[in-house]
């Protein structure tokens, strides 16, 4: 297993601990050349790639106009445009060998957004976006792809992971609670990342893999309300929708 951090001594306990079967790289998903590194590293250790996980990323709180361009710009670079340059940097070795799976860390988020979460929801609407045609283009060469929606998982998101946009006291009314949610929230959380990622494993040992893989009370019933919803919405304005065809 390889493990890798922008700050390697996060991952070198587990290094140390288990020296034969994993080791630990520094990688900062927005540094191309420690990508390519850890790549080289990875197959010249292992020799294949059996998965690939994609969790690297953070979260941003404020209403849009709280957010200036460059935290947003920011958001992406991690959450989206480094997840693509890890899966690309890999995709040749997949190829290659014909099988393995890419794990995207998504969220409930990917699916649905709410106040104060735009550019969060945005970097991982964006990703899944993407991971939807990836696993289009790679299951006729033998590639999962799985797309993981977690809720509320006790990991560190909402402690360090988590940064907050000043704010504009307009908002104060539709982000004020979700913003003080998020700065509390942090070691409440009733998500356990260990069920979470044996669920992950089950899910790829699976001859169905889903695209998709929900994780937690909360995302299952949120996601599901906001498809109820979405559904809805179409029934209601299907004649109108259908009705903007060229008739003459």
């Amino acid at each position: 297993m390889v493990a890798t951090a922008r700050n390697r001594t996060a991952v070198d306990a587990l290094a140390e601990k288990h020296p034969d079967r994993v080791l630990a790289l520094q990688m900062d998903v927005t540094r191309h050349a420690q990508i390519d590194e850890a790549v080289r590293q990875t197959i010249a250790r292992f020799g294949t790639v059996d998965v690939l996980i994609n969790n690297a990323g953070y979260g941003v709180v404020g209403a849009v106009e709280e957010t200036p361009e460059e935290e947003l710009r920011a958001q992406m670079e991690t959450n989206f445009f480094g997840a693509v340059a890890v899966i690309r940097a890999f995709l040749p070795q997949f190829r290659q060998q014909g099988h393995g799976a890419i794990v995207n860390l998504s969220s409930m988020g990917g699916r649905l957004s709410y106040p104060g979460f735009g550019a969060y929801s945005a970097s991982k609407f964006a990703l899944e976006g993407i991971s939807e045609a990836l696993a289009q283009e790679l299951k006729p060469l033998g590639i999962k792809v799985l797309i993981v929606e977690p809720g509320q998982f006790r990991t560190d998101l909402a402690g360090a992971g988590m940064r907050h946009m000043p704010e504009i006291a307009a908002y104060a009314k539709s982000v004020g609670p979700i913003r003080q949610f998020a700065r509390t929230m942090h070691g409440t959380q009733e998500g356990d990342p260990r069920k979470a990622a044996h669920a992950i494993d089950l899910a790829l040992r699976d001859e169905n893999t889903p695209l998709r893989l929900q994780l937690g009370r909360d995302a299952v019933d949120a996601i599901r309300s906001h498809a109820e919803g979405m559904l809805g919405d179409l029934k209601h304005w299907e004649s109108l929708a259908v009705d903007t065809r060229i008739t003459g």
